[in-house]
């Protein structure tokens, strides 16, 4: 398995909750508080496959979240990624339908050099996982890579040059 991308693990612990609920950040709304970001929230339509591809990438889901309807995951840095099934975003809004025509966001993962761009995506690619662009130097000074999840979002590896 090659160097996994820079995710600490002591913060990349996740939890799948039993509940579609999660907690907002600490403190009370009020005139001086504004809005922070604090999760990303993707629906998956095969939500095994989903982390399994997470997990292969990096991320320390832990066992057993793909019995869950709902799973989070605390990044360094504190921001959240979570998912959930087709089937309970359904059943919490009845009017949601998946997007078509493409995928609606993209994820961008810092990877610890240029090598572990490219070792990264060929892990993924020869793990059986879509590689949308193969690793490149982008002009702004990156190495860069775009995968794509089982649910086709667009998963960047990256790397500053220098």
């Amino acid at each position: 398995m090659p160097a996994p991308l820079y995710l600490p693990a002591a913060r990349n612990r996740g939890t799948a909750s039993d509940s579609f609920k999660t907690a907002g950040p600490p403190g009370s709304y009020g005139e001086d508080m504004k809005p922070q970001l604090d999760m990303i929230g993707l629906v998956a339509a095969d939500l095994a496959a989903s982390l399994a591809f997470y997990r292969r990438l990096g991320l320390d889901i832990p066992a057993g979240a793909e019995n869950e309807p709902h799973v989070d995951l605390t990044l360094p840095g504190g921001v959240r990624i979570s998912w959930d099934t087709a089937k309970l975003i359904s059943e919490i809004d009845p009017r949601w339908t998946p997007p078509a025509g493409g995928h609606r966001i993209a994820l961008a993962f810092l990877c610890e050099s240029p090598a572990a761009v490219d070792e990264t995506y060929r892990h993924m690619v020869e793990g059986g996982y879509a590689g949308h662009q193969e690793p490149w130097d982008a002009f702004w000074g990156q190495r860069y890579a775009t995968l794509r999840d089982p649910d086709g979002n667009g998963v960047d590896l990256f790397a500053p040059l220098s």
